[in-house]
């Protein structure tokens, strides 16, 4: 079964073990520290003249890159399949993702890098330029590996960075394409270079004094690991660390839509979401028959190869994972917590390894470490609540603070609720979505800095004031 992506040869090259089947999909040899070293080399001049290019010949460059990369569409989607088992009929949703995501950072550059013009000030001049700060480092991870990366690459490219893009090694052949579609675009040499990096040699190359800042999305450990890399440096360092996402299903929602919704949030992509749904609170006079909707949803889906067009749940990504996920629940099981799901109807279980039945738990309490821990799988746990104190309550009970739902028909209490949720993002009625007109952030252990919107800029830019007196006529 499918192993994690496995370092081999002394740690000279690495492995990447397909879920799917738990075959070698891709063997390739990592890059060296000589290859970091020659590629921050080139990077920092070729930022030179990256910067002075025009902001609308930098946006004419990815526009064309994002055509490239939807021209090879039915490609990219087979490799994410086979690097992640995410099922074939569903990753095209990613690909449109990151289409719509790259269009709205290039349409809006101009506003987001534009300079700030105080109120004017007899004999002077007076701007504040938005400049790039130089090299930028990306480090991003397998489960949404185009989302999760163009975030940060086409902020970072379009402000006038020369990018380092180390992919995590589940998903390298992501970066790959990048690498040539922006080659075919016309991007010129040494402002992207992708780089197959050992964990030590990644973090030198974000500790060098030439990577002038880091974007890094993965787990909290990761996240720590970067702060300690650049901590004799003042960089910026934006950390998307995760979440332990809660909703909360108030007295006056809609059932059926809520349930809907917040199965598709805990299962998509087998639940490896930073933002999936891993709590639901549900108000007292709904629960019984929200946990009965929710179960049979749950139960309707469909696990198995994920090149099947029936399928709706794939394999985790590795064995490991999946192992991890099936701990937490039997520990929590032991501990008190009743299991809903009939594993008979996903006989592809039987296969073991990355293939994990969902499961759906009651009877939890906050001091289960499902309930604490990130699980990033296919499990969901679900509690009743008598009012919205006691929600809010519950949700903010967590160390971490990505996203949070409120599922009701009054726009108000969602409003006040919000107002006290500790998230980055509150959503009303939906789940599990990231528009890229406003900013992906986190507060507590979801990390620090933001992306998308215009927001989304400041990690690659430093302001610089221009203060000229004018001679006097």
């Amino acid at each position: 079964m499918a192993k994690a992506a496995r370092k081999t040869a002394a740690s000279k090259s690495f492995q990447v073990i397909s879920p799917v089947n738990g075959e070698v999909y891709l063997e390739r040899p990592y890059h060296t520290a000589e290859d970091a070293d020659a590629a921050l080399d080139a990077a920092k001049q070729a930022q030179k003249k990256w910067a002075r290019t025009t902001l609308e010949k930098r946006q004419e460059i990815l526009s064309k890159a994002l055509d490239i990369l939807g021209s090879w569409k039915v490609e990219l989607a087979e490799e994410i399949t086979h690097m992640i088992g995410r099922p074939l009929s569903q990753t095209p949703g990613e690909l449109r993702g990151l289409e719509e995501r790259g269009r709205y950072m290039i349409d809006i550059a101009e506003k987001s890098l534009a300079d700030i013009v105080p109120e004017e000030k007899d004999g002077f001049l007076r701007r504040i330029k938005r400049v790039p700060v130089g090299v930028s480092a990306i480090v991003a991870p397998w489960n949404y590996p185009y989302l999760t990366s163009v975030n940060a690459l086409f902020p970072a490219l379009l402000a006038g960075n020369a990018v380092i893009l180390k992919h995590s090694h589940q998903t390298p052949l992501v970066a790959d394409r990048y690498a040539a579609a922006f080659a075919e675009a016309g991007l010129p040499d040494g402002v992207f270079k992708n780089l197959d990096l050992t964990h030590a040699d990644t973090e030198k190359l974000l500790a060098d004094p030439r990577t002038d800042s880091v974007s890094f999305t993965g787990s909290v450990k990761g996240g720590l690991a970067v702060q300690k890399a650049v901590v004799k440096k003042f960089i910026p360092a934006g950390l998307e660390l995760g979440g332990k996402d809660p909703a909360y299903v108030r007295f006056d929602a809609d059932i059926g839509f809520a349930a809907e919704n917040l199965v598709d949030g805990a299962f998509f992509n087998a639940g490896q979401s930073c933002c999936g749904i891993e709590r639901i609170y549900v108000h007292d006079s709904l629960f019984e028959d929200f946990l009965a909707d929710f179960v049979r949803r749950t139960e309707a889906l469909r696990l198995g190869n994920p090149f099947s067009p029936e399928t709706t749940l794939g394999p985790m990504v590795r064995d490991s994972a999946a192992g991890f996920v099936r701990d937490q629940i039997a520990e929590a099981a032991k501990k008190g917590a009743r299991t809903h799901i009939d594993k008979g109807r996903f006989p592809e279980i039987e296969r073991g390894g990355a293939y994990l039945a969902p499961e759906v738990l009651t009877e939890v309490t906050h001091e289960m470490r499902i309930m604490r821990e990130e699980t990033f799988g296919p499990a969901v746990c679900i509690m009743p609540v008598e009012n919205d104190e006691e929600a809010l309550a519950l949700m903010n009970d967590s160390d971490f603070g990505l996203t949070a739902s409120v599922w009701t028909a009054d726009t108000d209490a969602a409003a006040e609720l919000a107002g006290n949720l500790e998230a980055g993002t509150v959503f009303m009625n939906r789940c599990d979505y990231l528009d890229p007109a406003l900013p992906w952030t986190g507060v507590k252990n979801s990390g620090r800095g933001a992306t998308l919107s215009i927001l989304g800029f400041d990690g690659f830019i430093r302001p610089k004031s221009l203060h000229f007196r004018l001679k006097e006529e």
